[in-house]
């Protein structure tokens, strides 16, 4: 396949004025550009990453992070799909309650406010400050993970707590067939929480093992994955900040 920029607008809905704009920021490279005359083209690889990008738009997330997350090398499609599917049928259900309760109303029935309840998200939101006032405070650690998600939206917590449910399950699964693996998992958790949320140092890493052994919230949160997950986190991690 191989198609002008006006006719791979038609293809995706998206114009030719965004598409652009895609290709001076870098996010949606044409497969060539014609030398003589500037024309853009088009083939299966840019269809596949438009595709990409329009379920990422789906979920409201900047460009600028579609842009992070495309980039980089870590990246993985299948996971990816995994998480949109997830945030997708957060969207969908949350839709559907409102569009149910809109028809309730034009046959008289009253407007609940619990339509608009995103409480499994506040509860998400809520137990990470909780975990992080509680052991930092004030702290460099606490000040800097307040401003980094000051603006960040229901859509990208739950994408964030679906990530750290990810590396729980690869421990618990790290636990069951590969213990000697655990340090590398240490290890993504650390980068995990350092580009999310706060820069996880070892010594803050080490009052996590603690914690998430002797909180109940976090411990059984953890424990959902496998029983013993904790605790084999919390020695895996105790391990690795001992080197």
């Amino acid at each position: 396949m191989k198609l002008k920029i006006k006719d791979f607008s038609e293809l995706t809905g998206v114009s030719v004025r965004t598409l652009h704009y895609y290709d001076e920021t870098g996010l949606l490279k044409p497969s060539s550009v014609d030398e003589q005359n500037g024309y853009r083209f088009y083939d299966e690889e840019n269809l596949s990453k438009m595709q990409e990008i329009l379920f990422y738009r789906e979920l409201d997330l900047p460009l600028k992070e579609i842009s992070e997350i495309l980039s980089s090398p870590d990246y993985d499609k299948k996971k990816a799909k995994k998480k949109q599917i997830h945030l997708l049928t957060l969207k969908k259900e949350r839709l559907e309650r409102l569009i149910s309760a809109l028809d309730k109303n034009l046959k008289g029935e009253d407007l609940s406010m619990n339509i608009f309840d995103n409480s499994e998200f506040e509860k998400q939101r809520e137990m990470y400050k909780k975990e992080a006032k509680e052991k930092w405070g004030d702290t460099d650690a606490y000040k800097e993970s307040l401003e980094k998600t000051k603006d960040y939206s229901d859509e990208k917590w739950n994408s964030l707590t679906s990530g750290m449910d990810d590396i729980f399950a690869e421990f618990s699964e790290c636990m069951k067939n590969s213990p000697d693996k655990a340090e590398g998992l240490v290890k993504k958790l650390q980068d995990y929480i350092t580009e999310n949320f706060y820069n996880c140092t070892d010594e803050i890493l080490k009052g996590l093992a603690e914690m998430y052994v002797s909180d109940e919230r976090f411990k059984n949160n953890i424990n959902k994955h496998g029983d013993g997950t904790a605790e084999f986190m919390s020695e895996a991690i105790k391990a690795y900040c001992a080197k």
